[in-house]
């Protein structure tokens, strides 16, 4: 890596932070102000960030153990990730041509037979492609427990834990089967009692609550054609005696709508408000097909949305209405969503893409460049219930950070560095740092062994397809 000089730490006081300290970039804060710093640093101690400024670090810093040169580089907080489908790293590629409705139905059955170790190798797949292009911190909504597939929640919370990166995965549900007018296979839903229980053991045994938290857990039943209401009410219920945050898919078309106005006698928002579903602590994905009155209750009630633009373009189901859920107040992040339907698996690629549907559908001012760099990093932090913690570089909030190399081939002649990061090819990272830990150097990951998870992905990909073929 171009200008790292690692340093042995002086003599210092016992308990006193190691400190990394990164100099000669630019630094885009993304704060309140959205302060910038054409060149500047930023002073890691420990897992916080201690000091971000123009010009060099102070003079006179104990205990540092790095010295990072980022000439040519941009400094920015790490990416947030609001929304994903770990499993589904290994059916890529498949439906391709299908609108949603069809893309589940012809999936579920291949998803059903998923278990432990494949969760697992899909797990680390799709961690890997995200923390490995700037993310550091991953959500996953899992919602798909067949009888028998033993702990599949367990594996995710165990692949990120190896790989070091934040992680707020939430137990998703589902208890209407086909058989009771819903999409899933009936062997892939649970009871609705045996879908709480195992939420509540979710949240016991896995979420930490501390500023400085890598685990947290949502309650995430998953959408309104796969859940009865019963389910949404007392999941909305359990998630508020436990002080934990949460999540579901939203308006994401207009056949869901059609749904609920047919089973319910009202839309999506209106019933989500009707059962709890509404409010700061929850955020809901893709919230497409959603009319004035729908954006209005989401900013009155500080409920959140994780926007997909790949994957919503790639499953045709429309354009959300980004810049209008923003003007109104709405907190927004950016999320890769399933790998089924968003092949790349990548989220600093969402931040182009996110620029370009929406002026395409809205104008060349419907967003710019820092708006969505906002979205992909303190939105994302907004929308998990984290932004006092991590989404922008300030003093005193935890040290998750990435150093993207901007003076090569695909953008050192672009001078404005937000701009090369977000209209330009995606940049590799120098530098990755999760609680102040390096977890990639140089494009590559420094936690676990990538090529070893490409072949294990791969192993796990084809054996779910001959079983899903019943070889």
């Amino acid at each position: 890596m171009r200008g790292i000089i690692t340093v042995a730490a002086p003599p210092q006081a016992p308990h006193a932070p190691e400190r990394t300290v990164i100099e000669n970039c630019a630094v885009a804060t993304v704060d309140a102000q959205d302060t910038e710093h054409p060149s500047g640093h930023v002073v890691v101690a420990g897992k916080r960030i201690e000091s971000v400024g123009p010009g060099p670090a102070p003079e006179g810093l104990t205990g540092v153990v790095r010295r990072v040169d980022g000439t040519g580089h941009l400094v920015t907080p790490g990416l947030v990730n609001t929304h994903h489908h770990f499993y589904q790293w290994l059916t890529r590629g498949l439906a391709q041509d299908s609108p949603l409705f069809d893309w589940l139905v012809a999936l579920y059955p291949t998803w059903a037979r998923i278990d432990e170790e494949m969760v697992y190798a899909a797990a680390q797949g799709s961690l890997a492609m995200m923390v490995r292009g700037g993310v550091t911190t991953a959500m996953d909504h899992h919602y798909v427990f067949p009888r028998g597939s033993g702990d599949l929640l367990g594996a995710e919370i165990r692949a990120a834990r190896e790989m070091g990166v934040r992680f707020s995965p939430t137990r998703g549900s589902m208890d209407r089967g086909k058989s009771d007018g819903g999409l899933p296979p009936d062997f892939a839903v649970e009871t609705t009692e045996a879908a709480l229980i195992a939420t509540e053991e979710a949240i016991d045994t896995y979420h930490d609550p501390a500023f400085d938290s890598m685990l947290r857990i949502g309650v995430a039943p998953c959408s309104p054609f796969s859940v009865s209401t019963e389910l949404l009410r007392e999941a909305a219920v359990l998630a508020r005696r436990k002080g934990v945050r949460l999540h579901t898919h939203g308006s994401e078309t207009v056949e869901e709508e059609q749904f609920c106005k047919e089973l319910f006698g009202m839309g999506p928002t209106d019933y989500f408000e009707s059962t709890g579903w509404l409010g700061d602590d929850v955020w809901m994905a893709h919230c497409i097909h959603m009319n004035d009155t729908d954006i209005a209750a989401f900013a009155r009630t500080g409920t959140g949305v994780g926007h997909c633009p790949s994957s919503n373009a790639r499953i045709a189901a429309g354009t959300a209405r980004v810049p209008d859920l923003l003007r109104a107040g709405v907190p927004v992040g950016l999320g890769v969503d399933g790998t089924a339907s968003n092949e790349s698996g990548e989220l600093h690629t969402e931040l182009r893409n996110a620029l370009l549907i929406h002026r395409l559908a809205g104008g060349a001012d419907a967003l710019n460049v820092r708006q969505v760099l906002r979205m992909g990093t303190y939105g994302g932090a907004q929308v998990l219930g984290r932004a006092a913690e991590i989404g922008s570089l300030e003093p005193g909030k935890l040290a998750d950070l990435v150093l993207w190399k901007l003076d090569g081939l695909g953008h050192s002649t672009i001078a404005d560095p937000v701009a090369a990061l977000v209209l330009g090819a995606a940049a590799p990272v120098t530098l990755s740092l999760i609680n102040g830990r390096p977890v990639v150097e140089d494009g590559r990951l420094t936690t676990v062994d990538e090529d070893a998870i490409a072949r294990g992905a791969r192993d796990a990909s084809r054996r779910l397809a001959r079983i899903a073929a019943g070889d």
